[in-house]
C-alpha cells in the first residue's frame, strides 16, 4: 500500500483534491477533522490544564485557544506536544485499517506535513497549490478572516514555492475542476509504479 502525503498553504484546494483522491477509492484521512474531534474529546482535559480557561462544555473553544497562543511560537510548541502525538495514533489506525482492506493506496491529508518533518513517513507528497491571488481571495471571503489573520496563518507555513519544491507531485487548483481531476489521474497512474515502503517502515509497527 502507497502511503500518500497530501498538503498544501491555506485556501489552495486541499478538501477538494482529497475528495477527487476519495471519489477513486483511494480512502483520506483529515488531519485537520481528527483536530476538531480531539478538541471535543480527549484532547480537551490535556488542553485545559496547558491552557486554563480555553474550554467549556467538555470542548475546546477555539476563539479563547487562539487568543490565548496569541501568536507566541513557544505556547504553539506546547499544544502542538499534546494534539500531534494523539493525531499521529490516529493516522496509525487509519493506515492499519487501510492496509488491512487491501486498498492500493492512502492519503494522509495533513497541511503541516513539511512543517512538523512528516514528509518523509510517506512514499509520495502531493501539494495542492494556486496562484497567490486566488489564494487570498479564496481565505479572505470566509467569515470572520482578515488579512492580518490571513498573513499570521501563512508566517507559520513553509511557503508555497518551497512547498512545490520539494513535492513529489503539484495539483494546480487556478484552473479548471476538469484539469484538477486530469491531475490527480495522472499522479495515481504514475503512482503505480512507486515502491510502498513507508507503511512497513514508519507505521506497520510504530
Amino acid at each position: 500500500m502507497i502511503v500518500i502525503g497530501l498538503t498544501g498553504s491555506i485556501g489552495m484546494g486541499k478538501s477538494t483534491i482529497a475528495e477527487m483522491f476519495r471519489e477513486r477509492g483511494i480512502p483520506v484521512f483529515d488531519a485537520d477533522a481528527e483536530v476538531h474531534r480531539l478538541y471535543a474529546g480527549e484532547a480537551v482535559a490535556a488542553v485545559e490544564a496547558a491552557f486554563p480557561g480555553t474550554t467549556e462544555d467538555g470542548r475546546v473553544d477555539r476563539a479563547r485557544l487562539a487568543l490565548a497562543l496569541n501568536n507566541d511560537e513557544a505556547r504553539f510548541r506546547k499544544l502542538e506536544a499534546i494534539v500531534h502525538p494523539m493525531v499521529r495514533a490516529a493516522e496509525q489506525r487509519f493506515l492499519r485499517d487501510a492496509h488491512d482492506a487491501g486498498v492500493p493506496a492512502a492519503v494522509l491529508e495533513v497541511p503541516l506535513l513539511f512543517e512538523t518533518g512528516r514528509d518523509a513517513h510517506v512514499d509520495a507528497v502531493v501539494v495542492v497549490s494556486a496562484p497567490a491571488d486566488i489564494q487570498r481571495a479564496r481565505v479572505l471571503a470566509r467569515p470572520g478572516m482578515t488579512p492580518e489573520k490571513l498573513d499570521g496563518l501563512l508566517a507559520r507555513q513553509t511557503p508555497d514555492e518551497d512547498k512545490r519544491r520539494r513535492a513529489d507531485f503539484v495539483v494546480d487548483t487556478g484552473g479548471s475542476l476538469a484539469d484538477s481531476e486530469a491531475e490527480v489521474d495522472a499522479i495515481l497512474d504514475s503512482l503505480k509504479s512507486t515502491p510502498a515502503e513507508a507503511y512497513a517502515r514508519h507505521w506497520q509497527n510504530s
